[in-house]
Parts: structure tokens; C-alpha cells; sequence
């Protein structure tokens, strides 16, 4: 059905037995976000918090905790949306099957944003940022935020709707030093398009007008974070998604989703910054201070009974990673049809998404060649570094499968595939001083890093061991040598230090090692961590402290390294050193006395009891 708002979508779930009410009092100061960890965890329902602390209004959140829930929220539309993104990768569809897309092209009228200036729920009242729900995540974070944001810019250049952007930018409410009420902090990342638009403001000398949306129809949510094809309108593709044109007005020269239950305007001036963070990211890490742009706040306003929806990011997976499974079911093809070649590529949700994409991709540049090696899978390797947001992946691994019985979402057996073929000395490529995810502070400064490509493709050339090589049993400095699946092992060392004693430890396991690369051979990598243990105990960690706590171009050795005309290479063992680093971002942790508030939450007879 078409919501026309979030109020309307939850007693949809409630009806259908996918939403729980938290009746009891709860503190916006990490319970709420606690209560919303242990439902998702479980599988649970989406929540609907009717007593929030300190504010008037209820908060919503888990509300696409699991892709099937998402699925039945978008369940008349989603079809048509598809069909959509189809077309607009190849439009002739529409010429040759007419019949079949007659309804698509009807459901268009949608895409369509309306301008609503009799209906104006959102107008109903005008509020204090002091009045919202103040949700602190995690014990460390800056102060309160907009986890489930809609933000909206228009291009100074071409001021109007037509040519808006809207986007999922967090915002910070409070803390730090920003003035209550009066200032919050907005926080961007690379390749988003409301940068774009305050590099014009800021050529033209005057302020970005910025609305932030909260709430309204979920279509609006997920519209804000949906990688489209360049050319597509957020608000049209909300209108598709939601089987309801998206509908706004202006006050005060600003945009607003009538729809909505929060908006809150502003202004950014040029080169007007305050630190913003720490906050506790999807990485499983705390994003720390940074200098970022400060919105002034103009008004507030909330519709009437209006619901704050919210999310929970931490180590993955989260309710983000719903949302990306979403994003995949409505695309499709969408990536491969803008890449020629590339069959599969997975984000991998466990390594934070950004720091680990797996790829398949075609090998048809030399057939009358009798050595396979690869060749086109480096181009395809280079043009997925150059599209998008996939260009913030620091670890690719791209092979090819003539066979096509491959898949990038059987992790496990997808590593064995490339490590059973990789070649140590030829395939392995690294970009050096390059831009990497703003929430990632394993490279030597923000945005900046490195990135690594392991390209493997032809025949298998070994045989890949499940069990630790005896000549790993005694080695001096590094102990409890664990294997983390066929062809992978984990060893334990001392806490890093600096680069200077990493590379003296490196080259010490380089030593002990470099005479057994007969028996090593089935061992293609080794990851070095603080705990062996943990990084063998389940694919997950693994995926998470292997990839996210690794710096390419630094932290990466190998036993018998060489440098042949600045192309690098090993012939044992790659190694990579992912203990944490001095600079690396605090794990994110729970504060002890909170939990044991909530267990008391969960207790038989409240509210909570059925829900994990």
C-alpha cells in the first residue's frame, strides 16, 4: 500500500505482527539504542518506543531489520521499481516487450514530486532541537544524533527541485561545542552529491540552504541512500518506491517534505566548520573528531503525533545491512550493466562494507592464448575502483569463472577459489597515497590510504592446507598459530608498536619461514593479529579484524618479498599485520551498568520480554 506517512507504516507492521510497542519509560542515553541492538540481533520485530525521556514524541526504530520486512513494506511497488531501474540500464526493453512495461510507465506518473501547499502536516508546530529525542548511541559518542536522515540540498546553479540531491549524511544534535538550538553538525563523506553543492555555494561566496527530513513514508529513508543511475531524481525514485508522489512546499526559501514528521532547516556558510564526532560507526569503530560543515539552525518543525525513526550502526551486521541487501534486491544488474564484464561484486557486509569487495569478472581478451593469467579482469579491477562509492574499496579480489559456478556471497568458498590460483609474485597491485572511506582509520590520515587488488586467475597451482604446517608450531615471537579456513592462518604477536619494530618483527617471521616454502605453500596467507584465537573462531571476525585494521601499503609483508621495476611480489606466504594500530579508532564496547538496566527491560511481563 502507499503510505502517505511513518505513523500509517507501523500500524501496517503492527497489524501483521512485525512491530512490538515499548511501553515502559526509556532513556534516550544509550538503553534505547541497547534495546535496538538486542531485537535486531535476535531477528526481532521494529519497535515503536511510546515514553522516550525527556521528549513529547515516540521513536521508531528496527524498522527494516530484516530484508523481509523491508520486503513487505515495499511490497506493491517493488516490482514496478525494478522493472524501473531496468529500463533505465537498457530503455530498448520498453520497445520490445510494450505490453509488459505499460504498467511501469503508468507507475512513472509517481516519479513525479508534487507540490502540496493546502497539505501541510509537518507545518503543524514549530519545535526546539532540546524537544526531539536526544539519542546517544554509544558511551563515547560526541552527543545525539540523526542516524535515519534525509537530507536535501539544491544546486546553486539550477536552484529547484528538478535538480536537488537528497542524501543519508549524519547529523549531530548536541555536544561538542555546538550551540543547543541553535547549531548541529553535518557530517559527508566522499562521492556524496550535497559536496557538490557547497562547492558551489561557496564559489558564489553565500550559504547553502539545507533541510534535513525525518520520518515521513519510508520510501523517503530509503531514497536517501540509494546509489542511482547518474541522471535519476532521489525524490522521483521515493515517489516509485512508495507508490505516492513525493510532496513539498516551501517556507522561508526552504524545501520541505510535507510528509515528513520532523523537518529541521539551516544554513551552511562557507568554511564555517566545528569538530563533529566521535560516533560510534559501521565499521565497529568510533569515526573520531573531525572538522566538519556547521548548519545554523533556522526552524524545527513536527507534524502532529509525530514518530522519531532511528537506527543502530556497529560492528556489523546492523540494520544497515538490511538496507544493503534492499538496495541489491531493487538494483539488480544495475553495476554489472555499467561495467562491462564484471559478472558479480559483493560489498562484504562483515569487513564494514567499503574495506573488502569480492568480484567476478570475464576473461575473453586473449582465448588463443594456451597460459591463462589475468588480463581483463585488471581492467574491469581498475574501472570498479573508478565507479561510484565501489572507488572506496581498499581490498579487491576479482578472479574469473569460465564455468560460472562461482558466487562472491559464499565467502569462504569464493577466498578459496582465488587463493587455490593466486600467483604471489605477479598478482597483487597496489595504489598507493589514495583516497579511502572517511570512516576508516587504518591508512595515515582521513580519506587517505591505500588500496590493493589480488587478481587471480587460471588454473589451481596449489593445494590449500586445513591444518597448521609444523615448521608454524615454534616460531620465536609469534605463537598460537590457528588456521582461519583451507589456505589461511592466524598467528598472535606482541601489540604493534610502531612501523619501525613492525618491520623488524615481519622480517624476523620472514626469517624463520623462508627456508620451509615447500611446506608453506598450502598457506598462501598468513593474518597477524593481537588474538589468533578470535580471528580463527568464526569467518566473521575474521572479515572484520582482518580487513578493517590494515593499511595496504604498510602493513602488508610477505615471506621472500621482492621488488622487480617497482612491481611488488612474494614467494611464500603474503602476510598481513592486522593487530590495531596506535592511530586506529577505538572498538566500540557497551557500558556495563546500561546493560544491566536492560536486562531488567527484557524481564518476563514488560513489554520487551517476547521480542528476542
Amino acid at each position: 500500500m502507499a503510505y502517505s506517512s511513518l505513523e500509517q507504516c507501523l500500524l501496517d507492521l503492527e497489524k501483521n505482527g512485525e512491530l512490538v510497542r515499548v511501553t515502559e519509560t526509556v532513556d534516550p542515553y544509550l538503553e534505547m539504542a541497547s534495546i535496538h541492538m538486542r531485537v535486531h540481533a535476535a531477528g526481532g520485530p521494529a519497535l515503536l518506543f511510546e515514553k522516550v525521556k525527556g521528549s513529547p514524541y515516540r521513536a521508531a526504530s528496527n524498522i527494516f531489520g530484516t530484508i523481509e520486512r523491508s520486503k513487505f513494506i515495499f511490497k506493491d511497488t517493488l516490482s514496478t521499481v525494478q522493472d524501473l531501474i531496468a529500463l533505465k540500464s537498457d530503455p530498448l526493453k520498453a520497445f520490445k516487450h510494450p505490453f509488459k512495461h505499460l504498467s511501469t510507465g503508468l507507475a512513472a506518473i509517481k516519479a513525479l514530486p508534487k507540490k502540496n501547499p493546502w497539505q501541510q502536516p509537518v507545518l503543524f508546530e514549530e519545535i526546539a532541537i532540546s524537544a526531539l529525542p536526544l539519542i546517544t548511541h554509544w558511551p563515547k559518542d560526541g552527543g545525539a544524533f540523526v542516524t535515519l536522515p534525509q537530507v536535501y540540498t539544491e544546486d546553486p546553479d539550477q536552484p529547484g527541485i528538478r535538480n536537488a540531491n537528497l542524501g543519508m549524511y549524519r547529523i549531530q544534535l548536541s555536544g561538542n561545542d555546538y550551540i543547543l538550538n541553535k547549531e548541529i553538525g553535518l557530517h559527508y563523506q566522499l562521492h556524496r552529491g550535497i559536496g557538490v553543492h557547497q562547492t558551489k555555494a561557496n564559489a558564489k561566496g553565500q550559504p547553502l540552504k539545507v533541510s534535513v527530513f525525518v520520518g515521513g513514508p519510508p520510501a523517503h529513508s530509503v531514497a536517501a541512500v540509494m546509489p542511482l543511475p547518474e541522471g535519476m531524481s532521489e525524490l522521483s525514485f521515493a515517489g516509485v518506491l512508495g507508490g505516492r508522489r513525493f510532496r513539498y512546499t516551501y517556507v522561508d526559501g526552504y524545501a520541505i517534505s510535507t510528509d515528513a514528521d520532523f523537518v529541521i532547516t539551516g544554513e551552511v556558510y562557507p568554511f564555517e566548520n566545528k569538530l563533529e564526532g566521535p560516533f560510534g560507526d559501521h565499521l565497529g569503530y568510533y569515526s573520531l573528531q573531525h572538522p566538519f560543515p556547521l548548519l545554523k539552525v533556522h526552524k524545527v518543525y513536527a507534524r502532529k503525533n509525530a514518530i522519531w525513526p532511528f537506527t543502530v550502526v556497529g560492528r556489523p551486521p546492523q540494520e544497515d545491512t538490511s538496507f544493503g541487501k534492499l538496495i541489491h534486491a531493487i538494483t539488480g544488474h544495475a553495476i554489472q550493466q555499467e561495467i562491462p564484464g564484471l559478472k558479480e561484486v559483493h560489498a562484504v557486509d562483515a569487513a564494514g562494507v567499503h574495506p573488502l569487495l569480492l568480484a567476478i569478472g570475464s576473461e575473453r581478451y586473449t582465448p588463443y592464448a594456451p597460459t591463462k593469467q589475468p588480463a581483463e579482469i585488471l581492467t574491469i579491477a581498475n574501472r570498479i575502483f573508478g565507479t561510484g562509492q565501489l572507488s572506496l574499496a581498499k581490498f579487491l579480489w576479482i578472479t574469473a569463472d569460465e564455468e560460472n559456478k562461482l558466487s562472491t556471497n559464499d565467502i569462504a568458498d569464493y577466498l578459496q577459489f582465488v587463493l587455490s590460483r593466486i600467483d604471489l609474485k605477479r598478482d597483487i597491485h597496489f595504489y598507493t597515497h589514495t583516497t579511502i572511506d572517511t570512516l576508516d582509520y587504518s591508512g595515515n590520515g582521513l580519506n587517505s590510504g591505500s588500496k590493493v587488488i589480488f587478481a587471480a586467475y587460471g588454473s589451481v597451482c596449489r593445494r590449500l592446507l586445513n591444518e597448521v604446517p609444523n615448521c608454524l608450531h615454534n616460531l620465536t615471537g609469534f605463537s598460537n598459530a590457528s588456521m582461519v579456513m583451507p589456505g589461511i592462518l592466524a598467528l598472535q604477536t606482541n601489540s604493534f608498536s610502531n612501523y619501525e619494530n613492525a618491520a623488524l618483527e615481519m622480517e624476523a617471521l620472514n626469517q624463520q619461514c623462508i627456508g620451509q616454502l615447500k611446506e608453506l605453500d598450502g598457506i598462501p596467507l598468513i593474518i597477524v593479529g593481537d588474538d589468533a584465537t578470535f580471528m580463527a573462531a568464526h569467518l566473521n571476525n575474521f572479515l572484520w579484524a582482518g580487513f578493517t585494521r590494515c593499511n595496504p601499503s604498510h602493513d602488508m609483508y610477505g615471506v621472500g618479498a621482492f621488488t622487480n621495476f617497482k612491481h611488488w611480489g612474494c614467494s611464500g606466504p603474503l602476510i598481513i599485520d592486522a593487530r590495531i594500530k596506535p592511530h586506529h579508532a577505538p572498538v566500540l564496547e557497551f557500558d556495563p551498568m546500561v546493560e544491566a538496566r536492560v536486562d531488567k527491560l527484557f524481564e518476563k511481563g514488560g513489554s520487551l520480554y517476547k521480542t528476542t
